[in-house]
């Protein structure tokens, strides 16, 4: 009786207070991190005001940039959502192969723990090393594919021009190599956390290991593998310094892979340093375009994997 009444006893005034000041700690980081988001878009929105003014949806629908009157961001916009789907979609190809194979045996335990870290050392990697890689290896590397595809199916859209030397394919390829770790991390654990007796269930029904992860294992994670989709769409569309070293910074508007093509992101680093008042306004129009379509990404996001909950439930 002594002990249940040692181990029920009433909080003291210390650990009241203990708990208090941690509550208060933690709403107090939680609300900072509020107050500097909105500080960020302020700031930009401050900056961007003359220019958003001035030209109002203009730059939005031209793609002429002469850092004097005309500052047309259209082929940026365009850049920067092909290069990030593109990017995206085959980092997430690749990825969920590799989740998949971390988590569904193929590999000897030791094998598997050198693969997960070699998959995690990439997102310890600088995006300008990726560039550097990018430009003295990658693009080597594939110009003479790329120039056999636009040989021989040069009348398609997409391969309609020559990979001189920098342009959407080889940034793409890198963009997908620096997502890879996010998708896999996330997947990875989605697709672990599938009850053990949904798999043995669907053995038990006779469908093979193959049926089992198409039709009863990925179906079941798809929430948690949306979301690692999404978040890595949201880190491309803000990926600047390996992007700004192999698209191009071409401001125009091509469907070709190996067309050279510019992002906002890349923008705004490039023109930034040398920026006068009129295009620094400018430059912040197109970063507060940027963050718009950042917070589109995010909105579909969470409606898409809300989606994908509910169907799950049904």
């Amino acid at each position: 009786m002594e002990s249940q009444a040692t181990i029920s006893r009433p909080p003291t005034p210390g650990e009241i207070l203990r708990d208090r000041v941690f509550r208060g700690t933690t709403m107090g980081f939680a609300w900072f991190i509020i107050f500097l988001v909105v500080l960020i878009v302020w700031q930009i929105g401050f900056t961007a005001a003359p220019s958003v003014q001035e030209h109002g949806v203009k730059p939005l629908t031209s793609g002429k940039w002469d850092g004097k009157e005309n500052f047309g961001i259209l082929p940026e916009i365009v850049g920067t959502l092909y290069s990030s789907i593109l990017g995206v979609a085959i980092g997430a190809f690749f990825a969920i192969a590799v989740a998949i194979f971390l988590t569904q045996d193929f590999l000897r335990p030791k094998l598997e723990v050198i693969v997960k870290n070699v998959v995690e050392l990439l997102a310890a990697i600088p995006s300008v090393v990726y560039g550097l890689w990018g430009v003295f290896v990658l693009i080597p590397v594939i110009r003479p594919a790329c120039d056999w595809l636009h040989d021989h199916l040069g009348w398609v859209p997409f391969f309609d021009t020559r990979l001189s030397s920098l342009g959407l394919l080889p940034a793409a390829l890198v963009l997908a190599i620096m997502v890879m770790p996010t998708i896999t991390a996330i997947s990875r654990d989605s697709i672990a956390s599938v009850p053990p007796k949904l798999r043995e269930a669907s053995f038990g029904l006779g469908a093979t290991l193959w049926e089992t992860i198409l039709a009863v294992i990925l179906p079941t994670a798809s929430r948690g593998i949306w979301g690692s989709i999404i978040l890595a769409f949201g880190r491309a569309l803000g990926e600047t310094m390996a992007l700004a070293m192999l698209a191009g910074s071409a401001s125009e508007i091509h469907w070709s892979v190996f067309a050279p093509v510019n992002t906002l992101a890349a923008l705004v680093a490039n023109k930034y340093p040398e920026a006068s008042r009129p295009e620094m306004g400018a430059l912040m129009y197109a970063a507060l375009v940027l963050l718009a379509i950042t917070l589109i990404v995010n909105v579909l996001g969470t409606l898409i994997t809300q989606r994908a909950l509910v169907k799950g439930v049904r």
